[in-house]
């Protein structure tokens, strides 16, 4: 199946395993949430239904936080749909405090620990390039 659009996720370089993989699982929410990706419901042959999953493929970079925020400038000014996680992100427990907390930062001053984007191709594609796949 081919795609018109694609989905990265950039991490920051520093962040603990934990942190990887809990920042990976909320910016994917807030694209697999808004965007029309997911498929249909997995059925094993015993007929017990799964949920279903993004129909599209996601790559996984990481980055320096710098990196992150010059994906984040760059992608102001492209077609892109953009998800964040901020530093602050870490010791907030609910969507509320969440979203109160990028509220107090200009788009300059957030502390970007993970960034996930889907747009077309060509666009993502210069977004990330020079950022290295997560290892």
């Amino acid at each position: 199946m081919s795609f018109d659009t694609k989905i990265k996720i950039a991490l920051s370089n520093d962040l603990a395993s934990w942190q990887e993989l809990n920042v990976t699982a909320f910016l994917i929410s807030g694209i697999a949430g808004t965007q029309n990706i997911i498929g249909q419901p997995y059925i094993d042959k015993s007929e017990n239904t799964y949920l279903p999953m993004s129909q599209q493929p996601i790559m996984i970079h990481t980055a320096t936080r710098e990196q992150l925020q010059t994906i984040l400038q760059k992608s102001i000014s492209k077609d892109v749909v953009v998800t964040i996680y901020t530093e602050e992100l870490f010791t907030t427990y609910n969507d509320e405090d969440n979203r109160k907390s990028i509220s107090q930062f200009t788009t300059e001053q957030l502390n970007i620990v993970g960034i996930g984007v889907r747009g077309k191709k060509s666009h993502v594609d210069k977004l990330f390039k020079g950022i290295e796949l997560h290892p």
